[in-house]
């Protein structure tokens, strides 16, 4: 809960238990109602109204109401007897001010937590058109569009703003409420939700040219998923470039207002296996031609930016691609054909995508392959096997680590959208904040030990100060 979603049921349990203390209520308690309806209207202005909030609202007004009467007296409420109350009558506050409570802090606005390297942290989001690809999946001929949301060193102005977590929220948080079988409006608080990045930042100059990370979502994922793991990688001096995969994102809103919604076409649900592998093949080949595209663009950028916001900041010889689920598998299939990639990470990779050819021939990249415990632990999974597959024929060290206590979605954000997100299926038992620091703990050692040559032992095999780690296999065959 915000501050001031904080301070409102605080004065009202106040106000409502002040009788326990035998003493009369002084001016001071009396107002309390009163002051409840100021901080209700600045958190509207300054916060925010949300639905979760409607029943400590209507409390607040209610008790104003009621109150109003006796506190304006002529005598003033110093005078006011303050009635006992019985046992009844407390538990029935306890209970109705706990269940009001309950729902803000159950739905929460999310929050990204600060990365911790020493630069600030800037984002701006950029459309590509690929004029040589046509769109597979619009249900009208079109070139393929895409959105690209940029993390990188940032030089701060006092006017600067922070970035919202979800652009065009009031799109994207209702398909992110069916993603979770929820009612549309559920999420709708989402557009107060804000990152420690900067909107638009003037990017930090003096210190680049820096590495470049590509992040490729998964299926019905977005780019802003991941926002954790970007601003930890950028406030370290990378330059990180999510894309958004139009038609397989859970909802593409381009700055024209066209919305591109999910196809389900693309990865046909309950298909035979047959017809469903090689749907998959299609999707996750177009999304390693939109990491061809996108690294095609920035590279012209590099070059000539028109606004001159990235010329000769991308150090073009240090290119890492990293994906989750659907996006892991578009990296290995990426990494494996095109020698741009120098360094990959996958968490939780979805193998049948990738074509019988990589599966065979592998990569010579170094890769970090991290797993979540329901991923790993099903070990008979068809996902594993084809990993295996893939995995022997690997050319460079490649550790596989498995985060115990987790599931598919603590590689994102998702898990801070509530305390319940477990029940949801969206986190496993491992604490949220751990996991993050874990994940961002690897993910910044690896790209550094291929990009910045700072030596690491934390893929030297199990770590002390990491417990909830497994080390699977390791893989230090040299070319």
């Amino acid at each position: 809960m915000r501050l001031l979603e904080i301070l409102l049921p605080i004065f009202l349990a106040i106000f409502f238990f002040w009788p326990l203390s035998g003493r009369k209520r002084s001016p001071a308690i009396s107002i309390l109602p009163t002051f409840t309806i100021v901080i209700l209207i600045n958190h509207y202005r300054i916060e925010g109204w949300r639905w979760q909030m409607i029943p400590l609202y209507s409390i607040a007004i209610f008790t104003f109401l009621v109150t109003l009467p006796a506190f304006l007296k002529k005598k003033g409420a110093e005078d006011e007897i303050t009635p006992r109350l019985k046992l009844p009558q407390i538990m029935g506050l306890i209970l109705l001010l706990g269940a009001s409570v309950a729902l803000p802090t159950l739905l929460p606005v999310p929050t990204v937590p600060k990365p911790s390297g020493p630069f600030s942290v800037g984002t701006t989001t950029l459309e590509l058109t690929d004029s040589s690809r046509a769109e597979l999946y619009a249900e009208s001929n079109s070139l393929r569009r895409l959105l690209v949301q940029v993390w990188y060193p940032a030089s701060l102005s006092d006017t600067d703003q922070l970035a919202p977590w979800m652009e065009s929220a009031q799109l994207s948080a209702p398909a992110l409420s069916d993603f979770i079988a929820m009612p549309p409006w559920f999420l709708d608080h989402l557009v107060y939700a804000k990152t420690s990045s900067y909107k638009n930042a003037v990017i930090n100059s003096a210190q680049g040219p820096y590495p470049v990370i590509i992040f490729s979502h998964g299926w019905r994922g977005f780019r802003e998923q991941n926002t954790f793991q970007m601003q930890e990688l950028a406030s370290h001096g990378y330059i990180v470039i999510a894309i958004q995969h139009t038609y397989g994102a859970m909802l593409t809103v381009f700055p024209d207002g066209f919305v591109a919604p999910n196809n389900p076409a693309a990865l046909p649900s309950g298909a035979p296996e047959a017809e469903y592998d090689l749907a998959a093949r299609k999707l996750v080949a177009q999304w390693a031609e939109d990491i061809d595209y996108t690294l095609s663009a920035f590279a012209d950028l590099n070059t000539n930016d028109p606004s001159g916001r990235f010329t000769g900041l991308f150090d073009l010889e240090k290119i890492g691609i990293m994906g989750h689920s659907t996006g892991g598998g578009a990296t290995l299939q990426f990494c494996a054909t095109d020698p741009r990639c120098q360094a990959g990470l996958t968490m939780d990779a979805f193998m049948t995508p990738v074509a019988e050819t990589v599966l065979d021939n592998s990569a010579r990249q170094p890769f970090l392959f991290l797993f979540s415990q329901r991923w790993a632990d099903d070990i008979g999974s068809k996902n594993n096997r084809l990993f295996a597959r893939f995995y022997q024929n690997l050319l460079q060290p490649a550790p596989v680590v498995t985060l115990l206590g987790t599931t598919h979605y603590d590689f994102s954000d998702l898990p801070a959208l509530s305390p319940l997100a477990p029940q949801l299926g969206l986190k496993g038992p491992l604490n949220g904040a751990r996991v993050q620091k874990i994940i961002n703990d690897y993910t910044l050692a690896f790209f550094d030990l291929h990009f910045k040559n700072s030596p690491t032992t934390l893929f030297d095999g199990p770590n002390a100060a990491y417990p909830e780690l497994r080390y699977e296999q390791q893989k230090n065959i040299l070319p």
